[in-house]
């Protein structure tokens, strides 16, 4: 049997949703932090002229902030190009257009003209008298005479950004104030440039003798002396020499302390203090006490020093109440706004501009305004969100977490009338300053624990109760998972130990085995 192969056109109509790049932008800038958002809108301001800041708002000047409302409708995306002007509607700092009105269009000869103006002015320059203005402003600081009243303004020390001292530039400065030889400071230097981010050594000293063309020993006597430096404890080689270096450091390397960490380390890990007292043949109460000693010592000398920059959160909105009512104010001061540039509009409605110029400044026009409208879209997006949230979460903000109820995407999305997608981005890396303090967006969206009395319980306010009994315990008789859950189940909540396990590991509580003690 032979096969035919035909070739043939055949018409079809179907819907398809089509991401195009300015619908992928709104989403993108949805889904932002404000720090990141910020970063987008300086790079934009870089690479687009339409754009300028808006460093006031007429409502701003006028000692009137609205505030939006709620059920207002973000504007629409229009692919027209309507100049922007003091008559567009101000709904919102948001709106295209909000800013300083529109300055008179002026010729390009008139401003050609004005700087020739300024160009004049600034040739009285010549006429100075410099010697006369050296003489009198000295740019010398180790000459000059401060004025009186130089410490107005002078900035305070506490404004002044600094960078966090890393631990490799603490100890060189340390070895260059000691008397080391040259040698040795090469050493040293090499020892500190190995050490890892918690201060360890974790390079072999026969290694590190063949790179320096060295002997061992040399090696060995110059760490000792950079373990003697700030901080104690530093360049050590494990987590018992770490310990004894500190205790050396406080006069204790004779202590019961010191001996329980040299040969016993293992078993106080374990908590077995039983059988440490029975070998060392003390009492059981002065482990313990020694237990508390070691307790204090840092594990991470190098804790301190360097590492990430802390990261500080910016509330997006902020809760407030007033009277018996909560209401959501944005984070205005947080967001930068935006304003179309009145000098190149009026270039590109120039006739005598050239066509290039004119189509790409269209272009820019068309990109500058998805921007502000995603944006503005981005902002009242986070407003209804917000306000639904103090909907279903009226007791929270009340009473505090003991009284989160369990919420997901969905009950949101309905309630305001948007995908449940669009609410997972409007809620990511968000927060809200509240009456009980500030919190991720997303954490208001838990899950829900059966309860005898027929209502669930949130998955937070779970774990609230657990940090509530861990806290109230004996500390030498800790409780245990099963003990924790059967607390529970007296108060209504049904919950499996595995579960109560789970949650524990996730606030960072030990096992009960590791949160005993003695003494």
């Amino acid at each position: 049997m032979a096969l035919e192969v035909k070739l043939g056109q055949n018409l079809q109509l179907r819907q398809q949703l089509v991401m195009t790049p300015q619908l992928q932008q709104a989403i993108k800038i949805l889904q932002l932090s404000l720090p990141e958002l910020e970063t987008i809108v300086q790079t934009e301001l870089e690479q687009n002229p339409m754009l300028e800041p808006l460093d006031q708002s007429p409502a701003e000047a006028a000692g009137d902030t609205p505030v939006p409302d709620q059920d207002s409708e973000p504007p629409e995306p229009d692919h027209a190009e309507p100049e922007v002007s003091a008559s567009d509607d101000p709904i919102d700092d948001w709106e295209p257009g909000a800013g300083a009105p529109e300055e008179p269009i002026r010729a390009l000869e008139t401003d050609a003209h004005d700087a020739a103006i300024e160009m004049r002015e600034n040739d009285g320059l010549e006429k100075l008298d410099w010697r006369e203005y050296l003489e009198t402003y000295s740019n010398n600081w180790q000459e000059s005479t401060p004025p009186d009243n130089d410490d107005d303004h002078r900035s305070a020390l506490e404004n002044s950004t600094t960078r966090r001292k890393t631990l490799e530039e603490h100890l060189q400065w340390q070895l260059r104030m000691s008397n080391l030889s040259e040698a040795d400071q090469l050493i040293g230097a090499s020892i500190v440039y190995n050490l890892n981010d918690d201060g360890y050594l974790e390079t072999p000293l026969n290694e590190l003798a063949a790179q320096l063309e060295t002997d061992p020993e040399n090696v060995e006597r110059v760490l000792k002396r950079v373990q003697r430096l700030d901080p104690p404890g530093v360049a050590a080689r494990d987590l018992r020499e770490c310990l004894l270096l500190q205790l050396e450091a406080l006069g204790m390397e004779e202590s019961l302390a010191a001996h329980i960490v040299r040969d016993h380390l293992d078993l106080l890990e374990k908590h077995r203090y039983g059988e440490i007292a029975k070998q060392l043949s003390v009492s059981v109460e002065m482990v313990g006490q020694a237990h508390k000693v070691i307790a204090l010592l840092e594990p991470k000398p190098g804790r301190d020093y360097g590492g990430a920059e802390p990261t500080y959160v910016v509330p997006d909105v902020y809760i407030h109440k007033l009277g018996d009512d909560y209401t959501v104010t944005l984070n205005r001061d947080a967001v930068p706004r935006l304003r179309i540039a009145g000098y190149y509009q009026r270039v590109m409605n120039d006739e005598n501009s050239a066509p290039e110029t004119r189509e790409y400044l269209q272009e820019r026009l068309r990109s500058a305004k998805w921007l502000v409208k995603s944006i503005y879209q981005r902002q009242q997006t986070i407003f209804k969100v917000a306000n639904s949230i103090i909907k279903f979460q009226r007791a929270f903000f009340d009473h505090g977490i003991s009284h989160l109820k369990p919420l997901v995407l969905k009950d949101v999305a309905e309630d305001i009338g948007m995908h449940e997608s669009t609410i997972s981005r409007a809620t990511a890396n968000k927060y809200a300053h509240t009456p009980q303090g500030i919190f991720e967006l997303k954490f208001f969206f838990t899950s829900g624990v059966k309860a005898s009395t027929g209502e669930d319980v949130s998955a937070e306010t779970v774990k609230e109760k657990i940090r509530g009994l861990v806290a109230a315990e004996e500390p030498k008789n800790p409780l245990s998972d099963q003990a924790i859950a059967e607390m529970l189940r007296a108060k209504q909540i049904n919950i499996a130990r595995r579960t109560v396990a789970k949650y524990r590991q996730a606030l960072g509580i030990l096992p009960s085995a590791n949160r005993k003690q003695v003494g």
